[in-house]
């Protein structure tokens, strides 16, 4: 692993952002060199407006794209990003994250906010992190986004058509994590307005680690369960460490992650909707 950053000082104590990227997908490789228009027509980079979505966080101390690929890099530093170089060992964006922490050193937190989520509001990673200083036990949080009737539906469809979309979560009353899937979990029959809450939570691919358990991780063995459905949070439940899920409000945004090209057009779409530059 090359443990090289583009900037010279390494925040000690404080809160960073790590935005994991990858060009080697298997389902959708270059996805982080994906280009997306905005309301304006302009187009800019799937990377890059993950990278702006950071900028927008209180109490960040510092932002970093990880990644191990030059083209991802060399784009990265292009829209003023710095960089960590990670090694192609990573096998999850958790990994990268971890291999992140070792170049940067002695932090409180890092958060994750992976490369596929350009329309993560800023509340989310703000009430991430004061969730997790709330609650000592937890090994990390994520943020959970109740659905509504056209969320929970757009969700069916992608599974009826085959794609992996969105992953939903179920938690217990205390908000543990009790488990994580690509399927729509908990099962329900019920039809719902399209703005009608529903009992389904779209689980938001970010987290607020804690060191010690950032540290772990990539030492712990992948599980049946993690290697079924390919979702890197599920290590922690199968290791027996709680993972905090943080309800979050839209607020009127939309949201939705970039897993496959057909949902470009619909990120485009929201973003239109919504005004984003």
């Amino acid at each position: 692993m090359s443990d090289t950053a583009d900037t010279g000082s390494k925040p000690r104590g404080g809160v960073v952002c790590v935005i994991p990227a990858r060009y080697a997908s298997r389902r959708y490789p270059g996805k982080p060199l994906a280009m997306l228009r905005g309301a304006t027509g302009e187009a800019r980079s799937l990377i890059q407006r993950s990278w702006q979505a950071a900028q927008s966080v209180a109490g960040l101390d510092a932002v970093y794209v990880a990644t191990d690929d030059d083209r991802i890099a060399e784009a990265a530093r292009g829209f003023g990003a710095e960089v960590l170089m990670t090694s192609s060992d990573a096998r999850n964006g958790t990994e990268r994250c971890a291999e992140a922490l070792e170049i940067l050193g002695d932090v409180e937190m890092v958060v994750n906010l992976q490369g596929d989520a350009p329309l993560t509001p800023h509340w989310f990673l703000e009430e991430l992190a004061s969730g997790l200083r709330a609650d000592s036990q937890a090994a990390l949080a994520t943020p959970i986004l109740r659905c509504d009737g056209d969320t929970l539906a757009a969700l069916k469809a992608d599974r009826a058509a085959g794609r992996v979309g969105g992953t939903t979560a179920v938690a217990d009353s205390k908000r543990r994590a009790l488990y994580f899937s690509k399927e729509v979990v908990p099962f329900t029959a019920e039809a719902y307005a399209p703005e009608a809450d529903t009992p389904v939570f779209h689980h938001v691919g970010v987290y607020a680690y804690r060191p010690w358990a950032l540290r772990a991780y990539p030492h712990w063995p992948v599980g049946p369960l993690e290697m079924l459905e390919g979702l890197e949070q599920l290590r922690f439940l199968e290791a027996g460490h709680p993972v905090l899920c943080v309800e979050v409000e839209a607020r009127g945004s939309k949201f939705w992650e970039l897993n496959n090209p057909e949902d470009i057009p619909r990120i485009e779409a929201m973003m239109a909707e919504m005004g984003t530059v």
